[in-house]
């Protein structure tokens, strides 16, 4: 029988073929401008895939991680609406970056400079942007050409962020330090000495001695369980959530006394899935779960006792990791111990040496 099929380039042929060929040759030369059922499909998949792009994304960051993208992407979209723009949900909807270009990131570079945020929160919050960016254009949101671009938008360096703030009448929003509370081994000594015949006492010696003692992140502390210390092993068990990593640190001799004098009256009937640290009444009776709202308001009145005003969890983990390397501990071992991905990392807890060769060792 005498049918049409495409040529090369398109152009229609006419010929003899065997009927028995029809079928086939109907299935592998559809009609011009009717979709196959594969097209259709992959379709339907692309859109399902675009969807739940940015789902897949969220399932996969670790929860302080999302949290951080919620507040960045809450900055861009106030951003928005003090130029007149109205977005969807950017965490959630690859087609509310649809309108976005190069120049609109760069816009929001510079409203975040004369609001006064931070140059940290300013690097991060574009490097948040980047990311949805990337993922709206692979939904298919945003042209391939405009997130090459918007790739091309890069925070400041230390050196530049320097000479910024020098120029800038506020370099820092809200309530975060620009500095850490500086502690001396004196005032860790003290923190540390709480006193023993009190529920809340022995408690606030352990919070301090994981704070002070192993560099414990506020976060870490607030999920550890009765079950994470072995008081036989004299051991602390726990995971960091920033490197997904569990550890164990063998206890220092402060900080297993404090375990133990805590663990043997207050918890000796617990079991070991239970909170290890509990909320304390005005009276001192602890009971249910220390969360971290609470730890860091005990951290600060602690301070205050001994006369650090200010004090915060994150400055315990900065002198722990001052008075590691001070102590004579190499950055490698302090890295591993502190629980971070790279050396960038522990170096900024570190204090700058008066002398700056003064660590440096040669062989004679």
């Amino acid at each position: 029988m005498s049918i049409r099929t495409l040529g090369l380039g398109g152009s229609p042929v006419v010929g003899e073929m065997p009927a028995a060929d029809d079928e086939v040759q109907t299935a592998l030369v559809p009609s011009r401008g009717i979709p196959t059922a594969l097209s259709q499909a992959a379709a339907a998949a692309d859109r399902a895939a675009s969807s739940a792009l940015f789902a897949e994304y969220h399932r996969q960051l670790a929860a302080h991680t999302r949290s951080a993208h919620d507040q960045d992407l809450a900055r861009c979209a106030l951003y928005l609406a003090d130029v007149g723009v109205a977005v969807g949900a950017l965490a959630a909807e690859p087609a509310a970056w649809s309108g976005f270009t190069w120049g609109l990131v760069e816009g929001f570079k510079r409203w975040m400079l004369r609001e006064g945020y931070a140059l940290a929160t300013l690097n991060r919050t574009l490097a948040t942007v980047r990311s949805y960016v990337r993922l709206a254009a692979q939904a298919g949101a945003v042209p391939a050409e405009q997130a090459t671009l918007i790739a091309a938008v890069k925070g400041y360096g230390r050196k530049q962020g320097r000479n910024l703030d020098a120029d800038r009448p506020v370099s820092r929003r809200g309530v975060k330090k620009a500095q850490a509370v500086a502690l001396s081994l004196a005032h860790a000594r003290a923190l540390k000495d709480q006193p023993t015949d009190t529920p809340q006492g022995r408690r606030d010696a352990l919070l301090i001695c994981l704070l002070l003692d192993h560099g414990l992140r506020v976060g870490e502390i607030a999920a550890l369980t009765v079950g994470a210390i072995s008081l036989d092993a004299g051991t602390l068990t726990f995971y960091h959530e920033k490197v997904d990593l569990t550890q164990t640190h063998l206890l220092t001799p402060t900080t297993l006394r404090a375990a133990l004098a805590y663990l043997s009256n207050e918890l000796a009937e617990a079991i070991s899935s239970a909170p290890l640290l509990r909320g304390s009444r005005k009276s001192g009776a602890l009971h249910g779960a220390m969360g971290l709202r609470s730890m860091q308001a005990r951290v600060r009145l602690l301070g205050e006792a001994v006369g650090l005003k200010g004090l915060s969890p994150h400055d315990c983990r900065h002198w722990w990791a001052s008075a590691a390397i001070a102590g004579g501990t190499d950055l490698l071992a302090l890295q591993e111990a502190g629980g971070w991905a790279s050396l960038a990392m522990p170096r900024r807890y570190v204090e700058r040496a008066r002398i700056a060769n003064e660590r440096v060792k040669l062989q004679t």
